[in-house]
C-alpha cells in the first residue's frame, strides 16, 4: 500500500470517528423530546433552559479539553494513541449514562464526555498538516468535516428509533459500544504518523520537561497569525451549528407540528446538504487562490443568515423546513475553510495547539448558544410555542454577522501587500 493511499485510510477513520462523536453530541437533543427520559433526571419539560444546558455543558467540556489538553496529546501521546483514549473514555461514560439517576449528575457526565472530546478535531489537524501540504488540504479537511454532517444527518433517526423501537437507555448503550467496538479498532488499523513525525514524539526525562514543552508548543501557536480573528468566526459558526442542532428536533415537533418519526427524517436532512456542502467546500479551496479563501466565509455567512431569516418568517412548515435545509447547506460550504486556514497560517509542530486554541474557545463561546437560545425560547413562549421557537432561531442570524465581519478582515488583510508570508508544510 502506497504512503498516499495509506494516509487516506487514516483521513477515512477520522472522518468516521467525528461521525460517531456527533451522534454521541446530539443523542441529548433528541431525548429532551422524550418525557420518559425527562422524568427520569426530574427535568420538566416546559424548563427550557436547563434542557438547553446539557447541550451547554457538553460544550464548557468540549472547549476546555481542546484548550488545555491538546498541547499535551500533541506532544506527549501523539495522534494515534490520543485517539484510542478519546474513544475508550466515550465509551464509558455514554454506557455508563443511563445509570445516572438526577439531573446533576447527567449534567456532570456531559461535561466529561465534552472533555473526552475535545481535541479529536485538532489532533485530525495535526494528521492532515502531517499528510498533505497546504495546497492539497482542502479535500482532507472536507471530508473529515463531513463527519459532522453525517453524524447528525444519522443520529437524529437512528437516536429516534432506539428511543421508539426500545427505550432511551438503549440510544446510550447502543453508542458506547460503538465507541469502543468500532472506533478503537479502526484507528488501531489505518492511523499512522509519518516516520518523521512519530520520532519527534520524545517521552519527556520529567513531568517539569513535559511542562515546558507544552508551553513552548502553545506560546508558539499563539503567534499564528490571524488567531484572534479565526477563532471569533469559529466561535460563531459553532454557535450556528450547536444552537440549530440542539433545538431543531424541539423546534420541528413542537413549533411546526410534525410527528416523532416525521422529525427524525427531517431533522437529518439539514445534515445531509451540510455533507454535500462540506465536500464542494473543500474541492473549492483547493480550486481558488489561497487568498480568495476569506471570500467562502463573507458568501456562505449570507446564504445562511438569509436561510434562516426566511424560515422563521414562513408559514408553511415544510417550505421552512427547506430554508433550514439550504441554511445547513451554505453552513457546510463555511466549515472545511476553518481548518484548511488555520493550517495555512500555522508552523507544522504547532497546528495541533493552534487548532486547539482555536476549536476550544470558541466551543466555549458557541457552547453557550443552547442555553441561551433555551433561555429566550422560554421567556418568548407567551405567545405560543411557535413564537418562543422563532425568537431563538433569530439568534443564529446574529452568528452569520460575525462570520462575515471576521471573513472580511482576514480577506483585506491577505490583500495588503508586504504582509510575512506564513509558514507552509
Amino acid at each position: 500500500m502506497s504512503n498516499k493511499t495509506a494516509r487516506w485510510y487514516g483521513v477515512i477513520t477520522i472522518f468516521i470517528i467525528v461521525a460517531i462523536s456527533y451522534i454521541d453530541r446530539i443523542n441529548i437533543a433528541v431525548l429532551i423530546t422524550d418525557p420518559a427520559f425527562l422524568a427520569h433526571i426530574g427535568l420538566h419539560k416546559g424548563d427550557r433552559a436547563s434542557q438547553g444546558l446539557l447541550a451547554t455543558a457538553f460544550m464548557v467540556g468540549y472547549g476546555i479539553s481542546a484548550f488545555v489538553f491538546t498541547p499535551f496529546c500533541a506532544a506527549l501521546f501523539g495522534v494515534r494513541r490520543s485517539l484510542i483514549g478519546g474513544l475508550a473514555i466515550w465509551g464509558v461514560v455514554t454506557l455508563g449514562t443511563p445509570y445516572f439517576t438526577d439531573y446533576m449528575t447527567v449534567l456532570g457526565s456531559r461535561i466529561l464526555l465534552g472533555a473526552s472530546e475535545g481535541p479529536l478535531f485538532s489532533l485530525a489537524s495535526s494528521y492532515i498538516k502531517a499528510h498533505f501540504e497546504s495546497r492539497e488540504n482542502g479535500k482532507p479537511n472536507s471530508f473529515v468535516n463531513m463527519g459532522t454532517g453525517l453524524g447528525l444527518a444519522v443520529g437524529y433517526p437512528f437516536v429516534g428509533y432506539l428511543v421508539q423501537g426500545f427505550d432511551w437507555q438503549t440510544s446510550f448503550y447502543a453508542l458506547g459500544l460503538l465507541n469502543i467496538l468500532f472506533g478503537i479498532p479502526l484507528v488501531l488499523a489505518f492511523v499512522r504518523m509519518p516516520a518523521a513525525a512519530a520520532a519527534a514524539l520524545v517521552k519527556p526525562k520529567s513531568f517539569g520537561d513535559a511542562v515546558s514543552r507544552v508551553g513552548e508548543i502553545f506560546k508558539g501557536a499563539l503567534h499564528t497569525k490571524y488567531l484572534i480573528s479565526i477563532t471569533i468566526l469559529t466561535a460563531a459558526a459553532l454557535a450556528y451549528l450547536w444552537g440549530s442542532s440542539n433545538w431543531l428536533p424541539a423546534y420541528l415537533k413542537e413549533a411546526r407540528g410534525f410527528s416523532l418519526r416525521e422529525m427524525g427524517w427531517l431533522a437529518s436532512l439539514p445534515q445531509y446538504a451540510t455533507i454535500v456542502a462540506v465536500l464542494l467546500g473543500g474541492v473549492l479551496i483547493d480550486k481558488i487562490q489561497r487568498r480568495h479563501v476569506p471570500l467562502i466565509f463573507v458568501a456562505s455567512s449570507i446564504g445562511v443568515a438569509a436561510s434562516v431569516f426566511f424560515a422563521i418568517n414562513m408559514v408553511d412548515r415544510y417550505a421552512a423546513a427547506y430554508c433550514l435545509i439550504a441554511a445547513n447547506f451554505f453552513w457546510g460550504l463555511q466549515s472545511p475553510s476553518i481548518p484548511s486556514t488555520v493550517q495555512y497560517f500555522s508552523k507544522p509542530e504547532h497546528v495541533a495547539s493552534a487548532f486547539g486554541v482555536v476549536n476550544g474557545t470558541g466551543s466555549l463561546v458557541a457552547g453557550l448558544m443552547p442555553a441561551l437560545m433555551g433561555a429566550v425560547i422560554g421567556a418568548s413562549s407567551n405567545g405560543g410555542s411557535g413564537a418562543g421557537f422563532f425568537a431563538g432561531f433569530a439568534l443564529l442570524i446574529g452568528t452569520q454577522v460575525i462570520v462575515l465581519l471576521c471573513g472580511c478582515y482576514i480577506f483585506l488583510g491577505e490583500r495588503t501587500p508586504g504582509l510575512p508570508q506564513p509558514a507552509r508544510a
